[in-house]
């Protein structure tokens, strides 16, 4: 695991100053580049809860990518959770704040049969209302969250303290 984690810290390329002055981005693409990089981040994520899903939630956009890998690796299904208005079939819908307002995310409310077990998979954990929410939709479909993996965690933004208990594995934190 340690390697893993050396290799993505040496490919995450720091944007400073974006998207405002005082910031410090941390661009997980150059990682989704390098197909080894991509391969070993995926699977490393999903390691620590082998046998507890039977699905990935993937949130809008690179949780997409994230949940597309493991589903391939696993053999585990995917659960899109897109921004509102975006999926065309009936919906469950979560608000959560920003920063600057609101946001709201939605899930079919179809997809997984009942108490299906689902990870939820995204690039990063900061305030953590985009993992809160994405947890709220799975439960409210009467699904189950196995618990939530990152690529990276920003400590300092607390994150954690959003999922009420709920088991978190970050790969890299900051």
């Amino acid at each position: 695991m340690d390697d893993i984690r050396a290799a993505l810290e040496s490919h995450i390329a720091l944007v400073p100053d974006f998207p405002e002055p005082g910031i410090l981005f941390r661009d997980l693409t150059p990682v989704f580049t390098r197909a080894d990089l991509f391969r070993g981040m995926v699977d490393a994520m999903v390691e620590p809860f082998a046998g507890r899903y039977d699905a990935f939630a993937g949130i809008e956009a690179r949780g997409f990518l994230l949940a597309g890998a493991a589903s391939m690796r696993t053999d585990a299904g995917v659960l899109a959770v897109r921004k509102a208005g975006k999926l065309p079939r009936a919906t469950l819908a979560e608000s959560y704040a920003l920063e600057y307002g609101e946001a709201r995310l939605e899930v079919h409310t179809d997809e997984l049969d009942p108490g299906a077990r689902v990870l939820v998979l995204d690039d990063v954990l900061a305030t953590g209302g985009t993992a809160a929410a994405t947890c709220s939709l799975v439960e409210r479909a009467g699904w189950e969250v196995a618990g939530v993996a990152v690529v990276l965690e920003l400590e300092a933004l607390g994150g954690r303290s959003a999922l009420g208990g709920r088991e978190v594995f970050s790969l890299l934190q900051a």
